[in-house]
């Protein structure tokens, strides 16, 4: 079964006719598997990754560390929501070490983005720091290459 959703996280328009003849299962097992987990949450959503800028769509991204002190009896949770609740966060983690979440955030321009931490992140409560990275280039998502190897282009040195 855990094959089923390997295949799904690869390749979310793969058909249940594909996938059993992949796994050695009938077809109307596999829909009974996708169905069950499409119910109970285990399969969240399906999504394609798209590569913006060959579209001539420019985005800006950031990956905010923040430091937060944590609610009595509720942790980080209830903060995280909050955070995780704006528009402009595209995923949020708690993490180990010198932060407690790494947020990912997209927006049209740096002053967006900007506008974002220092008038909504920042002055909530329990929020004691935030340090933002601007993502410059991405060379892989979700698995996905954006942009191929370059080839060696020079010329071979022959004796």
């Amino acid at each position: 079964m855990e094959q089923v959703f390997e295949i799904l996280e690869q390749n979310a328009k793969a058909s249940p006719e594909q996938i059993s003849t992949m796994v050695g299962i009938p077809a109307s097992e596999v829909e009974k598997i996708i169905k069950q987990a499409e119910k109970d949450g285990t399969i969240v959503k399906y999504k394609t990754t798209i590569n913006w800028a060959k579209l001539g769509k420019e985005e800006v991204w950031a990956l905010i560390e923040v430091k937060i002190a944590p609610q009595r009896d509720l942790g980080f949770d209830a903060i995280a929501e909050r955070i995780y609740q704006f528009p402009q966060v595209y995923s949020a983690y708690l993490v180990s070490g010198t932060y407690d979440l790494a947020v990912l955030v997209k927006g049209r321009n740096m002053r967006e983005i900007s506008s974002f931490v220092t008038e909504k992140l920042a002055p909530l409560e329990r929020v004691q720091s935030t340090v933002t990275h601007f993502l410059l280039k991405r060379y892989k998502e979700n698995g996905e290459i954006f942009q191929p190897s370059l080839e060696n282009k020079r010329l071979a040195i022959t004796p």
